[in-house]
């Protein structure tokens, strides 16, 4: 230790030992009782910001129908995926609340898988339970998830990202929520067996297993591969909610074969229930999942099937102006800080619309219309005196035809 003497000084504020009560001896280094106390104060501070991000206690039941009528303000239609992912959430909370060692029956979680097509409006459903959970709750990527070993991301990278929803409290962290998105990337690429390994398809599926399922797991709090000498932090996934989403392109045709129906054509028997060719995943099952390339043992761990139906020309147009953070209602929003008052004409809400559907965009389709659209204004008129501005379908159709096409199709 560091021996003090009339000239010790702190090695923190550097007053000397005169000015100072006590001098406290380290190892190389002295600190005075002053920067006791602040650094003291700073612990105290920094712990009760921890324990108020964290989540302690009994937590605050939402009734299915208040999640749902929260979820309704954001995201038009697909009320099947709505009250399905309004019971889980709800069931989690209960699970949450319950106290095993005074009941015999301990209620499991039930992970969810989405199905639907691409724009119809998963990650957003999914985002939008975010906002009122009193739970952790991330979003993840499965299309760079690879086996361990390989270039790409550990699977455990998906709890590194709770934790930090968590701001690294494993109590809370053990009680969130993840969506995993694009799951259907990590399908199995073929039934046949290869001499190459399939490492960012059923090789992320096996490693999927153990966490969907609820075991402890050594967690790299910042990334595995980068920083291989950190300390690993142990992390119970029996208690976290697993909500998964996917396009599943193509398994319209396995639904098909199944209902012994055809995507394109004519039905071969005539006697059979009619069927809503337009919406073939309203049939889906785990039996097509597993027909698509997902392996039965992860089907197993996601028990609640749900789908996303295709939008139609009266959903898109609700959804550029019904919702809170609406399309139009955010353009106007931006017009109206520069004091200027935006208005569409419904002609060329019609417009937008009818392109989304042309071009079978979706509804992450609008935006890139609505920005193709608005671009030279958002430019321009920031310069101007004008403050009104009013959108006409000669203006839209105009603006629009510049646009390239392919690129709308890339976004």
């Amino acid at each position: 230790m560091a021996k003090q003497n009339k000239d010790s000084r702190c090695s923190f504020c550097h007053s000397s030992k005169q000015d100072s009560l006590m001098l406290i001896e380290g190892l190389d280094a002295f600190i005075c009782d002053k920067c006791v106390v602040q650094a003291n104060d700073l612990l105290i501070q920094n712990l009760d910001v921890r324990k108020s991000n964290s989540v302690e206690g009994p937590l605050t039941l939402l009734k299915p129908r208040e999640i749902k009528a929260h979820i309704d303000q954001y995201v038009i239609g697909q009320n099947d995926a709505k009250k399905v992912l309004s019971v889980a959430v709800y069931n989690h909370y209960k699970r949450l609340n319950q106290k095993v060692e005074d009941d015999e029956i301990e209620i499991e979680k039930s992970n969810i898988m989405l199905v639907g097509e691409t724009g119809t409006g998963k990650t957003l459903l999914a985002k939008t339970i975010a906002k009122i959970l009193n739970v952790p709750f991330c979003i993840v990527d499965a299309t760079v998830l690879t086996e361990a070993g390989y270039v790409g991301e550990d699977v455990e990278s998906i709890l590194s990202r709770l934790l930090q929803a968590a701001n690294y409290d494993v109590s809370a962290a053990e009680r969130g929520i993840v969506y995993i998105d694009e799951v259907d990337k990590v399908a199995r690429k073929s039934d046949n067996p290869s001499i190459t390994r399939d490492v960012s398809g059923e090789g992320v599926q096996q490693a999927l297993l153990k966490i969907l399922e609820g075991t402890v797991v050594n967690v790299p709090p910042q990334g595995g591969r980068k920083h291989p000498d950190q300390k690993m932090i142990a992390v119970n996934t029996n208690n976290i909610l697993f909500i998964c989403g996917g396009a599943f392109d193509g398994i319209e045709r396995k639904i098909a074969n199944r209902l012994r129906t055809q995507t394109v054509g004519y039905k071969v028997k005539r006697n059979e229930v009619e069927i809503d060719a337009k919406n073939l995943y309203k049939y889906i099952t785990p039996q097509d999942l597993k027909a698509f390339g997902l392996i039965p043992e992860l089907i197993g761990r996601i028990p609640v099937l749900t789908y996303l139906e295709p939008l139609d020309k009266s959903a898109l147009r609700n959804i550029l102006t019904e919702p809170k953070n609406s399309l139009i209602k955010q353009y106007q929003k931006l017009f109206a800080i520069e004091g200027i008052d935006l208005v569409f004409e419904d002609e060329v809400l019609d417009f937008i619309v009818d392109k989304a559907m042309e071009y079978k965009l979706g509804a992450r389709g609008l935006r890139s219309i609505c920005e193709s659209i608005m671009l030279d204004a958002m430019f321009e008129m920031p310069s101007e005196k004008e403050k009104n501005l009013n959108i006409t379908l000669e203006y839209a159709t105009e603006k629009f035809e510049k646009v390239d096409i392919n690129k709308l199709q890339a976004a």
